[in-house]
């Protein structure tokens, strides 16, 4: 695990991304697409926990609700068309000791939010978006956090 800008990043040789071939920029702009339309197609929640061995990390318990410390989060977001194999998720943990919204992976949901926002409404490049949260997702928190104070859709 990396950390950039005090949050973690994954390991590029355990998760280097990728993205869903046809999740195409119309497909994510019409009304009726959902991330469940893609979701466990790829691989199975069974098959998702291998992921957490690649990184060491035990599979947490009672990990639901307020008490969820994990998630295994797809580094390209379904949201901007990723992928749901394994080559795209890894276990984003912590911390334990702060609110669920302030826990990573409610972070980095922000930032795609954000980020799927900006490509729908053409004001960034599908392809632009998916590797610059690949590459580093912490680079997006300013403008996530000033979408979700305005937007009030994180």
């Amino acid at each position: 695990m990396v950390i950039k800008n005090g949050y973690p990043e994954p390991d590029s040789g355990c998760t280097p991304g990728g993205a869903n071939p046809y999740v195409t920029l119309d497909t994510l702009r019409s009304p009726s697409w959902r991330t469940g339309c893609v979701r466990n197609c790829e691989s199975s929640e069974s098959q998702k926990h291998l992921v957490y061995r690649w990184y060491g990390i035990p599979v947490p318990r009672n990990n639901t609700g307020a008490t969820q410390v994990c998630e295994l989060d797809h580094l390209v977001p379904l949201e901007l068309g990723g992928a749901d194999g394994l080559g795209n998720i890894w276990p984003e943990c912590g911390p334990g000791q702060t609110s669920l919204d302030n826990r990573y992976f409610k972070v980095k949901d922000r930032v795609e939010n954000y980020l799927a926002e900006e490509v729908r409404a053409g004001r960034m490049p599908l392809d632009e978006a998916r590797r610059g949260i690949a590459s580093d997702w912490t680079q997006y928190l300013d403008a996530a956090n000033e979408y979700c104070r305005q937007s009030r859709k994180c």
